[in-house]
Order: C-alpha cells, then structure tokens, then sequence
C-alpha cells in the first residue's frame, strides 16, 4: 500500500556549496530508491528560527513522495546519523 508524505530537512550551511549539494543529492537518490517522488523543492539558505549550535541559518530542502509506510523510519534513521543534518521532519500527509 502506498501512502503520500512530505519530508523536510535542514542542511548545515557551514558544509560548502559542494558540501549543501552531495547531501541533498545523497537523499534525493535514497527516496527515488524506494519511493515515488511528486514534487522535490530547494528553498535555499535561510534564517533559522533560534540558533541550532551557534548556527544562525540553514539550506532548507523539501520533498514530498508516496512510498511505502517502511521508508520513512529508514529515512529518519538515516538522517539522524548523517553528520550535516540540522533537524529533519517526515510527515503523513492525510488525503
């Protein structure tokens, strides 16, 4: 069964623009793996609401994909244990 979700990240900005890119292309590639993906948006650098380790802004990236309901603990797990994620969010969407 396949279910719609959105998944937001925050890259450290700190990483370079080569450094932004390779993550950003790292996740693109594990979710086109397993999943469907409907729209895939780059907001860019901007400032974060409060500091996350003295770091004032962040590359914000957004993808919403259908997958299958196994992906997104595997994408989360892999987020957590990626050096260069700030914070990540993997959403249900509700149709």
């Amino acid at each position: 069964m396949m279910v719609k979700y959105e998944s937001v990240f925050i890259v450290n900005p700190e990483l370079g623009e080569e450094g932004i890119q390779a993550l950003v292309a790292k996740f693109k590639g594990l979710i086109e793996a397993s999943a469907t993906i409907d729209n895939f948006a780059e907001w860019g650098k901007r400032r974060l609401a409060y500091p996350i380790d003295d770091i004032n802004e962040g590359y914000y990236v957004c993808v919403q994909f259908t997958a299958e309901p196994t992906l997104p603990a595997e994408l989360e797990r892999v987020f957590k244990i990626t050096d260069g994620i700030l914070r990540f969010l993997v959403l249900k969407i509700e149709e």
